[in-house]
């Protein structure tokens, strides 16, 4: 059975702490579709670095309410409460995309050259947070 590759854009902020092994799970608002354990799921950081960067293999993915979602990801997201409920804000239910297996690409693929290889577009703004 073969797994998908899916492309995420996570700030540089944050594709930071996956690269250096801080964070282990990738909050989305909405949740990417037909995404399963074992997927890969490649990284673009957006904007100042617009590059794809590396990649991460799926462990699980999980959508709960809000209270049980913070309970699964605190010390695991790179986020506080806080934040946390700041990036929730008018929803009740998140997801969350726990993952392993992350590696940084030795090179980074900027925007530019993948506009120039296929018409390549980075994820819109709903995957753009966290």
């Amino acid at each position: 059975m073969l797994n998908n590759a899916i492309l995420l854009s996570v700030r540089p902020q944050y594709a930071n702490q996956i690269f250096e092994g801080k964070k282990k799970v990738e909050l989305r608002r909405i949740c990417p579709k037909h995404i399963k354990k074992g997927d890969l799921v490649l990284i673009y950081v957006s904007s100042p670095v617009k590059s794809l960067c590396g990649a991460f293999k799926v462990d699980k993915v999980v959508e709960k309410n809000l209270p049980e979602l913070w309970r699964a990801v605190k010390g695991k997201a790179g986020i506080s409460r806080k934040e946390f409920n700041q990036y929730y804000k008018g929803v009740s239910v998140g997801s969350a995309i726990f993952f392993n297996n992350v590696w940084k690409l030795p090179s980074p693929i900027e925007l530019q050259a993948l506009r120039e290889e296929r018409d390549f577009q980075p994820p819109q703004k709903q995957l753009l947070m966290i």
